[in-house]
């Protein structure tokens, strides 16, 4: 772990923030459903997202619109996705995070549990741009497809 001090207790506290309210976004309905200013005043108005190409939601999504149409398509992509146990590291402006996931695909029901590890980097505005690697996208791609 990543040696605590005042910046890195704010990066963390930024990064719960975040979490939570992406958690609360999705439990609210997700899009089109709920609102998504408590997801957008996390992240800086030029966030970049890259998901890998081998994923049913890959791509590079930019700024606030494309992060909700990304959840858009996570959401149709997923009937569950759990974020449990998250581990912080952090470097100048950026930030690891593991995360241990539990999710049921809604094309085939499903269900795996799988660890992501995020690369972001974070601004003064929030989360600037978001390299997630997932363990094994060719599970994910399979238990995706229906």
């Amino acid at each position: 772990m990543t040696p605590r001090t005042a910046e890195t207790d704010q990066l963390s506290a930024a990064l719960d923030d975040f979490y939570a309210a992406e958690a609360e976004y999705l439990a609210a309905g997700g899009p089109g459903r709920a609102d998504f200013s408590g997801v957008a005043r996390h992240l800086d108005p030029d966030v970049v997202l890259h998901q890998d190409p081998g994923l049913p939601y890959s791509g590079t999504w930019r700024g606030h619109d494309g992060l909700e149409r990304f959840f858009a398509t996570m959401s149709r992509t997923w009937e569950r996705f759990d974020i449990g146990e998250q581990d912080y590291w952090f470097g100048d402006a950026t930030a690891v995070v593991l995360s241990r996931i539990r999710a049921r695909a809604r094309a085939t029901g499903t269900e795996l549990e799988f660890p992501i590890l995020q690369h972001i980097r974070i601004r003064d505005r929030g989360l600037a741009e978001v390299r997630p690697f997932y363990w094994d996208t060719a599970a994910i791609a399979k238990a995706c497809s229906g």
